[in-house]
């Protein structure tokens, strides 16, 4: 089967980490479409120096499909803490720029960058143009980039009404919509809803690729709410904003996690005001879309889908889906 998984930051690099084992035998052709929005930290510092895409996100996604993520990995990841010039960057980061200005396509420096890696599957940034997002709130207040939207989310003054992208007109990879169309499972999140998932169905070749796709559409919802984006956001809420924000339904499943992290784990989340997210099943299910509320929870410090765990829910989608279309 053909799979296109779509979204962004370390959501969609967890899940990748976890599906590229079902490649070749499960998954025949894996795809990952990435946001490259993202102006903060490293990638929004070389994305105005250098006028070029936002790496990030397609870096972490990269090295989340290497067959082994062995030392050459690691080095991608390594992040810089001192060097003037270099304090802040990531070599992935810096990697993936040289290279862009030595082929003079970000496309090229993405796949050259992959085969290094020997990925287990396919990134392909959802454009390769200068994109901002911008995002008016329920206060009327208008913010442009990633970023600020979030620190204005933060000041708890409104909530997101609407998001965009400037410029407006900006054109998908052809390889992008291809994947799409041939796919048959497309898979939105984990991820940030405003700033990971939404920015890539702004584009609109690529959200009407996806409306106009026969592939069944699963969107894995965050473990918790994010603090400026998605306070007191249930798992219906996350998926009423994504239909919002394409003009109609087209989501056919959710995989919801229904486990609450352990208190000291909870508590610490709290502080910077993030809260699980209410798996309010029924809701979902009365939008007519099939639902998978499961323990999908990764042990640890921090609140997060466990890469096995929700490959195993994901792998359980694929097979009754199958069934479905041969009986």
């Amino acid at each position: 089967m053909k799979v296109v998984a779509i979204g962004g930051g370390t959501g969609l690099s967890s899940l990748l980490r976890g599906i590229k084992h079902l490649v070749p035998e499960t998954i025949s052709d894996l795809t990952a479409i990435v946001t490259v929005a993202d102006n903060g930290g490293s990638s929004g510092r070389l994305r105005e120096e250098m006028q070029i895409p936002a790496p990030g996100d397609i870096r972490n996604c990269i090295v989340a499909l290497a067959e082994d993520e062995d030392i050459l990995a690691q080095v991608f990841q390594y992040r810089f803490n001192n060097g003037e010039g270099l304090k802040g960057h990531s070599f992935g980061n810096l990697f993936l720029t040289v290279l862009t200005k030595i082929k003079g396509d970000f496309l090229d420096a993405i796949e050259i960058t992959s085969n290094i890696l020997n990925i287990k599957g396919r990134i392909i940034p959802s454009t390769d143009e200068m994109v901002d997002i911008v995002a008016e709130f329920t206060d009327g207040k208008v913010i442009k980039g990633e970023t600020q939207i979030t620190e204005y989310g933060k000041k708890l003054k409104g909530k997101i009404k609407r998001i965009w992208m400037e410029p407006g007109d900006v054109k998908a990879p052809e390889e992008a919509i291809k994947k799409i169309k041939e796919a048959d499972f497309i898979i939105l999140g984990p991820g940030s809803l405003y700033t990971s998932i939404i920015p890539n169905l702004l584009v609109d070749d690529i959200k009407e690729a996806v409306l106009a796709s026969k592939a069944y559409k699963i969107y894995i919802c965050n473990v918790m709410t994010q603090y400026g984006e998605t306070d007191g956001y249930t798992a219906s809420d996350h998926i009423q904003a994504i239909h919002y924000t394409v003009g109609r339904s087209f989501i056919n499943a959710a995989i919801i996690n229904t486990t609450i992290p352990p208190d000291e784990v909870l508590r610490r989340y709290m502080k910077e005001n993030a809260e699980p997210v209410v798996a309010d099943a029924g809701n979902v299910s009365r939008m007519g879309i099939t639902v998978y509320a499961e323990d999908l929870l990764d042990k640890g410090s921090y609140a997060r889908h466990n890469p096995e765990k929700l490959t195993s829910t994901i792998l359980k989608v694929f097979k009754e889906k199958s069934l479905k279309r041969t009986a």
